[in-house]
Parts: structure tokens; C-alpha cells; sequence
């Protein structure tokens, strides 16, 4: 398997497990790329057209020129996220996209967010396989600061997930959820489009 067949064996959803060596090597090679890739994003000042190119290369994918970052922004795989338009993501955000992240159109995300796709599996014989589950983020989403999403999510549009919260359950269109785990805390009446 090539690298190419790799990152679409992996957008398809697929498990890995620590005992298959070819999959684990490429999913490693991987790793290290995104790793040099985000060092470049974090180490040096950029404008805000290099820092769209530099998601680019990470993503696989042209990112919109309206995309904002902040760095330092951090991820283990990077060829799985899906970014909208006007994006914003605050320093510190950690992602773990192998899974799948995908980021509506005016959607901003606060410092040191993290958002995982992968859980392992309970018994010890399936410990050290991986199992991917997309985040899926609508529009105009607003994320507060230290927040983690968990495997699995999606968050419908013009939601707001409170700061600190731990979302592990998918939150409706038009809803603020707040503490650990995330519950309802009220609906957004003034809903746009």
C-alpha cells in the first residue's frame, strides 16, 4: 500500500491495529510529516497566506484564503481535516484528525481546544487497535477555550460549546451546552443563516 491508498484507507474509517507493521509504518510516516509540517506552522512567524498554504500541505486539501490560525496549532495525522470558510482556530488546538474532523463555514474554535477521532478498543487483546470516529462541526459554530470533543460528535449550526466543556454527545442546531460531560443549557433563538 502506498501512501496515497494509506490516508484514503484511513478516511474510509478503517481500524488499525498495532500489530499489523504495514499499516502501523505508514501510519508512523505519516505522523512524522505532520509533525514537520506543523514545526514549520509553529516555530516562525507567518502571515496569514502562508499559514493557509502551510494547512494546505498539512490537509492535502486547498484551504480557503479566509482560514485563520493562530499557532501553535498541533495534530497527529492532519490529512483528515476538512476546513470550511472563515475558519478561526485560537492558539493551542489540538487535534486528532485521523478519524475525520470536518469544520463548517464561520466557525471559530478557542485557545487549546482539543478534538478527538480515535478511541481503542476495552479488552486487552484490542488495546492497541485504533477506531475512528469522524467530528463533524456545522456552521457558525462557536467553540470555547480548553473544550475537548470527543469521538464520534457532530455539533449542529450556530451552536455554542462552553469553555471547558467535554462534549461527548452530538448537541442539535441552535444549542449551548455546557460542563463535564457537556448537557443542555439553553437554545439560541436568534438563529441566522
Amino acid at each position: 500500500m502506498n501512501m496515497s491508498e494509506f490516508i484514503d484507507f484511513c478516511r474510509q474509517g478503517n481500524p488499525i491495529s498495532g500489530e499489523d507493521k504495514e499499516l502501523h509504518g505508514l501510519l508512523v510516516q505519516c505522523s512524522y510529516e505532520a509533525q514537520r509540517i506543523t514545526m514549520e506552522l509553529n516555530t516562525s512567524c507567518h502571515s496569514q497566506e502562508e499559514i493557509v498554504q502551510i494547512f494546505s500541505e498539512l490537509t492535502g486539501a486547498e484551504v480557503d484564503s479566509s482560514f485563520m490560525c493562530f499557532p501553535p496549532f498541533y495534530t497527529d495525522f492532519g490529512k483528515n481535516i476538512s476546513i470550511g470558510k472563515n475558519v478561526f482556530l485560537n492558539t493551542g488546538c489540538s487535534f486528532q484528525d485521523r478519524g475525520g474532523i470536518m469544520i463548517g463555514d464561520g466557525t471559530m474554535i478557542g485557545m487549546n481546544v482539543t478534538i478527538a477521532t480515535l478511541n481503542h478498543g476495552l479488552p486487552a487483546e484490542t488495546r492497541n487497535t485504533t477506531y475512528p470516529s469522524p467530528v463533524v462541526i456545522g456552521r457558525n459554530v462557536w467553540i470555547g477555550s480548553s473544550a475537548t470533543i470527543l469521538p464520534g460528535v457532530t455539533i449542529g449550526d450556530h451552536s455554542v460549546v462552553a469553555a471547558g466543556a467535554v462534549v461527548t454527545k452530538d448537541v442539535p442546531e441552535n444549542t449551548v451546552v455546557a460542563g463535564v460531560p457537556a448537557k443542555f443549557l439553553n437554545k439560541i433563538e436568534d438563529k441566522q443563516d
